[in-house]
């Protein structure tokens, strides 16, 4: 019960009584006290700074946008095996993985992302036990909301149908889901562990695990799929025996390698208790990640009640799992940026923080241009890979245009929301969110696909409506904020007081 009281209130800002949790457990290295006070705001930056930022952040960033990508293809690669064996193969596919992505596993990702909060800020500041805590706290939490996702997923063909999906096209998608299933208790644990090693800047291992992770999927999908011909949900069964493999082998690394002793300190009780707090971050940051995915799945769910609801079904998917390709490259930069955001403000020194979010934003801008334009530069080929149907080759080559904007937009709000999450402003970004898609997004996208009889470009185009907002908006947020009381907001959220001397390692 002691440590309950203890942990607790070291998690909240008016904390007086957190000195024996908090304090830091890394005795083999020598400390001594120096001055926190937050550093001065110079208006231009050295050269010198701004390059030693930028080698910092491409150093996360390559890595981590790398991990993304092997990640997502193993869905990519999945649906261009099972879209091969027809149409309505890949419609129904498609819809079950976009359903899987927008009710578990970004649902799970979310969950995990308030890690890069905590953790982030925690290692800043030397507290390296609390981030062993917090990830046992984000495993409890991440497989409690696991066993409703279950629960929906089982039932997923009903649902479809009551929204007026095909009924064929449900009842595929529902067997798929149902091949899913342990595959979102695999991303409860996988997510936050990948958290908890990002916001200690660790990130190569995650690069070679998930290479692997892909060239085994790629066997996986040919055997499964193919060779002992278990058709079309053998491609949910290789997902999901490919994610768990992914878990197995950062494990193994994780705590096999001995080199987290400080940070892992063993399984605790004190999970238990941090778990109330982590909520208090936990669900706006997954509001703030689940309201745009939702965004996108109420748009599949609009495409299927279109003219030729199979060939909208199918340009939509394909449209969103390129620009899902292409976000992965951005998303490494969102990562990098939260992670250097939040080490910088837990070590009080706001103004790196924010010399840190504008280097990786001008990184993330050149190169969400360089992926638009190689969209634009591949669009008369690119349909081709998911489909052999002519008439959806054409419809893509014709939308990539839209999708390579979307991809541009993508860039730019991906890193603003990484500073964000840095920041511990998930509770803005969610009503950023809301405000940009559900006001301004979906509408448009309704009225320009059903009205004006655009079809799926249509709703692609309020798609991108919502996206301008979003991106205007966070821009807003990050240009205002006060960076010195962020840093004094993320010492006292790991229970310590900026005003008074701190303890770092010595050299």
């Amino acid at each position: 019960m002691g440590s309950y009281s203890t942990l607790t209130v070291s998690l909240l800002p008016e904390s007086e009584d957190s000195s024996d949790l908090l304090a830091p457990k890394e005795p083999h290295q020598q400390q001594k006290h120096v001055d926190c006070g937050a550093e001065e705001d110079p208006q231009d930056p050295s050269k010198l700074e701004v390059w030693d930022e930028t080698k910092k952040a491409l150093a996360l960033a390559w890595p981590l946008s790398l991990f993304n990508v092997a990640g997502f293809s193993i869905l990519v690669i999945t649906l261009m095996f099972v879209g091969h064996l027809g149409e309505l193969e890949l419609s129904s596919a498609s819809i079950a993985t976009s359903f899987s992505a927008v009710t578990g596993f970004i649902v799970m990702l979310g969950i995990a992302s308030t890690l890069e909060t905590l953790c982030g800020q925690a290692y800043g500041a030397k507290k390296y036990h609390l981030l062993g805590v917090y990830l046992q706290a984000a495993w409890i939490v991440g497989c409690g909301v696991g066993v409703f996702v279950l629960i929906l997923w089982w039932n997923m063909e009903p649902v479809l149908k009551a929204v007026g999906q095909d009924p064929e096209i449900a009842r595929m998608a529902g067997d798929y889901l149902k091949y899913m299933v342990p595959g979102v208790f695999g991303a409860a644990l996988l997510q936050p562990i990948v958290k908890f090693l990002q916001s200690q800047s660790v990130v190569f291992p995650l690069v070679v695990c998930a290479l692997l992770a892909v060239l085994f999927h790629i066997i996986c999908c040919q055997l499964i799929i193919v060779t002992f011909d278990f058709g079309f949900t053998g491609g949910a069964l290789a997902t999901t025996i490919s994610y768990f493999l992914l878990l197995i082998m950062l494990i193994v690394y994780t705590w096999g390698s001995g080199k987290y002793k400080a940070t892992w300190t063993g399984f605790t009780w004190d999970a238990f208790a941090a778990v109330k707090p982590y909520l208090r971050i936990c669900i706006p940051s997954t509001c703030m990640l689940c309201l745009e995915y939702w965004t996108v799945e109420l748009l599949v769910l609009a495409a299927g009640l279109l003219p030729n609801p199979q060939l909208q079904l199918s340009l939509l998917s394909i449209s969103l799992n390129t620009t899902n390709l292409a976000f992965n490259i951005p998303i490494g930069l969102s990562a990098a940026v939260s992670t250097r955001v939040s080490n910088e403000l837990g070590a009080y020194r706001p103004y790196a923080a924010k010399l840190a979010g504008k280097v990786v934003f001008g990184i993330s801008v050149m190169s969400a241009c360089i992926i638009a334009t190689a969209m634009v530069a591949a669009r008369h080929v690119w349909g081709k890979a998911f489909s052999g149907v002519e008439e959806v080759v054409v419809n893509v080559a014709d939308l990539m245009p839209l999708i390579a904007l979307s991809a541009l937009l993508d860039g730019i709000q991906g890193v603003l929301s990484g500073i964000a999450r840095g920041c511990g402003r998930q509770d803005m970004g969610a009503i950023i969110n809301l405000t940009a898609f559900y006001i301004v997004g979906i509408p448009a996208g309704l009225f320009l696909g059903f009205v004006m009889e655009l079809n799926a470009r249509g709703l692609w185009m309020g798609l991108l409506c919502g996206q301008l907002t979003q991106s205007l908006l966070l821009l807003l947020l990050i240009t205002t904020m006060n960076w010195k009381k962020m840093a004094e907001e993320a010492l006292k959220r790991v229970g310590s007081d900026p005003h008074l001397p701190t303890m770092v390692e010595s050299g």
